[in-house]
């Protein structure tokens, strides 16, 4: 049991569960069957919780084992910024399903697909093979602390995304 619990606070298997969630709101916000008003809510509260918490959490602790790349973390945290950016464009539509925002949710799902897919390729990849399951263990716990910390102060809020944006 004990072993169990402690393969789901894997920061990595956390990371990678946000990730496929993230995936399954994109093909929501792509649907117009759907709410897509609401899947981009739920979008936005997910992106910026699980970035903060990477970058407050997980990318530094990384960066201090060998056979992590240290230069990907870096350009892990510009990328973030520029998903950051693509989703503000995105809720600053105000017309959901309008060309518009159609046009801004491609540029949103190419920015962060891309990260997704770098990120799962070299950090991820370099924590599964060099961090040691306990303190994988560890950084999942401190992880979903820093998400949870996020969720609850509404950080998926148009006005929280653009004070994060600007700075």
């Amino acid at each position: 049991m004990a072993a169990d619990k402690q393969a789901h606070q894997d920061v990595v298997a956390l990371i990678l569960e946000d990730h496929r969630t993230m995936e399954e709101l994109f093909r929501r916000m792509r649907s117009v069957e759907s709410d897509r008003a609401g899947a981009l809510t739920e979008f936005s509260a997910l992106l910026i919780a699980h970035g903060e918490a990477e970058e407050a959490e997980v990318y530094g602790a990384l960066k201090r084992f060998k056979d992590v790349d240290n230069e990907e973390v870096e350009h892990g945290s510009e990328e973030h910024a520029e998903g950051n950016a693509a989703l503000l464009a995105l809720l600053e539509v105000s017309e959901v399903g309008s060309d518009e925002w159609d046009a801004r949710l491609e540029d949103l799902v190419k920015a962060i697909s891309h990260h997704l897919d770098e990120e799962e390729r070299t950090i991820l990849n370099g924590a599964r093979e060099n961090v040691p399951d306990e303190r994988r263990a560890e950084l999942g716990a401190a992880f979903l602390r820093e998400r949870e910390r996020q969720l609850a102060a509404d950080c998926g809020s148009i006005d929280n995304v653009r004070a994060i944006v600007r700075g």
